[in-house]
């Protein structure tokens, strides 16, 4: 168990040692973060590079980390947990310093099984909303108990310094889709809310979280959209608990793309989700500073690495390679192997990535489709089967020699597509860049495309963190880059209006 919790003295402190890195207050708080935090989105235990990139970043100099109980089904939290616990236990960090977001009310994987067995005990967790098969979402007392004592334990934390409901509109979503009427869906929403409220507050006097608040993906969306957060009514909903209350952080997307948080006027005093929330001295972290969705379609505010352009021909000829590679795999080394049919078989179909590409390399539709595609799922596959296979290297000469070969063909194949569908993505690439560079002077300086997003959102006024997905060292190195060039922070509602008047899509 790491005892404490982030303190203004210990947290100032560590803007001091790692000067001139960009730091904010966090409003009310007094805590003071630097000005990007590590995202926990698809980091997880076990997976040495996001330790690494972890460990560093908080070694130099990030100092905010934001995780969700439903990360990597608990697996961020754990990751989190265990680095803190190392750099803490060695002296090199002190707990005092950090500042810990953690979200609830997701049920997937674990949770979801949970929910599931509870509903056969006949004591389902109360208020549950069920989204889909295999996603659930709550916010009951019940189930926020449950689960701040998962988080802390798998963060081997005594308290956290934030706690936040992860998008608690799921439940307008839901109420929406199966034709509740609006005004009587919000009431409900709201009281929801409150209850949740009511019971953080006993939480924070018992000592287990020191703040709570909300992470909404609708916070910056237009009032009468049907699962709209209003932030000014649930700043209301904190008042009428206590003058003294706790409420004092919301998480909320901005991005080059999405631009609502600065410019829709959605609060009913007439004030955008931002304006609001620094008039009431509210921390404000920002999500998806690198991933814009854009006419329902994700993309990677990132340079494009460089492709040759191939040929569609010669891209098909790559992939005909792969694929023999493959069979060669399965028909002429797999009997070789004991290994039982029925793993064969798996290993077959887990390895038929050629047969994959044959079908569908024309129908991936932008370069950060393919890329999602590639990370997510083809390259998991093939390293999977690797690792399975590697034990086997030293008794058979010809798996040895074809794994290497084997991933040589798979780069090359992985290339070949990719050419496909880099051109386009880096004309659009610079697109985006010329835009920020005619909508703000400071957004125009020196830096990768990456660092502009992040310096276009940290350089405006209200915004105290970002969250960046620092999967890998290189990212990290990127981030602290950024922060190290000097930024003057300000509204900057002109230059986000000039930026959504520029063709950047």
């Amino acid at each position: 168990m790491i005892h404490g919790h982030a303190t203004r003295e210990a947290t100032e402190r560590q803007l001091q040692k790692h000067h001139p890195l960009a730091y904010n207050r966090l409003e009310t708080t007094k805590l003071s973060t630097s000005q990007a935090g590590f995202g926990c989105y698809r980091i997880s235990a076990g997976v040495a590079h996001h330790e690494k990139a972890l460990r560093k970043a908080l070694i130099e100099g990030i100092n905010l980390i934001d995780t969700s109980s439903n990360y990597a089904d608990g697996d961020s939290e754990a990751l989190v947990g265990k680095v803190l616990q190392e750099l803490v236990g060695q002296g090199r960090l002190s707990r005092e310093a950090i500042i810990v977001v953690s979200k609830v009310g997701y049920l997937q994987g674990q949770n979801y099984a949970l929910s599931q067995d509870r509903k056969q005990q006949g004591r389902p967790f109360q208020e549950l909303v069920p989204y889909r098969n295999g996603l659930e979402h709550c916010i009951h007392p019940e189930f926020l108990r449950d689960q701040l004592d998962r988080s802390l334990e798998r963060l081997k934390l005594e308290a956290l310094d934030f706690y936040l409901l992860h998008n608690p509109e799921y439940y307008l979503e839901w109420a929406n889709e199966n034709s509740h009427p609006l005004d009587a869906a919000r009431d409900e929403y709201y009281r929801r809310l409150q209850a949740a409220f009511e019971y953080l507050e006993d939480e924070v006097l018992q000592g287990r979280i020191r703040y709570y608040g909300i992470s909404s993906n609708t916070f910056p969306a237009v009032a009468d959209q049907p699962d709209f957060t209003s932030l000014e009514t649930i700043w209301k909903i904190a008042e009428s608990l206590d003058s003294n209350h706790h409420f004092r952080l919301v998480q909320l997307p901005l991005n080059l793309m999405e631009t609502a948080a600065v410019l829709e006027k959605n609060q009913p005093c007439g004030d955008s989700v931002l304006e609001f929330a620094q008039r009431k001295g509210l921390g404000v972290l920002i999500n998806r500073p690198l991933n814009a969705f854009n006419r329902n379609q994700l993309f990677r505010l990132a340079q494009v690495p460089a492709f040759k352009e191939q040929h569609k021909d010669e891209i098909v000829r790559k992939i005909q390679i792969l694929s023999k590679s493959e069979k060669s795999l399965w028909m002429k080394i797999l009997p070789t192997l004991n290994v039982p049919p029925g793993l064969q078989t798996r290993i077959k179909e887990q390895m038929a990535i050629g047969d994959n590409l044959k079908h569908h390399w024309l129908n991936f539709g932008t370069f950060e489709r393919w890329r999602q595609i590639k990370t997510g799922n083809l390259q998991p596959r093939i390293q999977g089967v690797m690792d399975f296979l590697e034990p086997y290297y030293n008794q058979n000469e010809n798996l040895s020699e074809w794994s290497v070969s084997h991933r040589q063909r798979v780069d090359d194949a992985f290339d070949a597509v990719a050419s496909l569908y880099a051109g386009n993505a880096a004309l659009r690439v610079d697109r985006i860049r010329r835009a920020v560079a005619a909508a703000d002077q400071e957004w125009a300086l020196e830096g990768t495309l990456s660092q502009k997003a992040l310096r276009a959102v940290r350089s405006t006024g209200g915004v105290s963190c970002v969250l960046v997905g620092m999967r890998r060292e290189a990212y990290v190195s990127d981030v602290i880059a950024e922060l190290r060039r000097p930024v003057s922070q300000k509204t900057r509602v002109a230059s986000w209006q000039a930026l959504t008047e520029h063709e950047v899509d």
